[in-house]
């Protein structure tokens, strides 16, 4: 069985960077893409970014030039850079990773506040 533990969110004024980091521990099997996602109040969970084990990685629209996701392999983590962060981008942010025997397992959340 694999967790996700999310770390580094919190308050930040809009303009501001905050760095959040998905460790994974258990019994690990290969791991293939990893991705955070995010839930904005009121609305669906929403692909924020991701990144494949050959570090090609994707971003959406709203977050391109801003955020930046890079993962260690070794230590089986996966970070994710927010810079210059808007209100809009307040939301629980999720981990999630999917590994090649097909599993795929979610954090738990963390809270992302931008205030304006």
């Amino acid at each position: 069985q694999v967790q996700l533990v999310e770390s580094g969110g919190g308050l930040v004024q809009a303009g501001g960077s905050l760095r959040l980091t998905c460790a994974a521990a258990g019994s690990i099997f290969s791991i293939n893409t990893m991705a955070w996602y995010r839930r904005a109040p009121g609305k669906q969970r929403d692909l924020v970014a991701t990144i494949t084990s050959g570090g090609s990685t994707k971003y959406a629209d709203s977050v391109k030039g801003r955020f930046i996701i890079s993962r260690d392999s070794a230590k089986n983590t996966v970070n994710l850079q927010m810079n210059s962060l808007k209100p809009e981008d307040t939301a629980v942010y999720y981990c999630r990773i999917s590994t090649s025997n097909g599993a795929i397992t979610w954090g738990q959340g963390t809270q992302v506040t931008v205030s304006s």
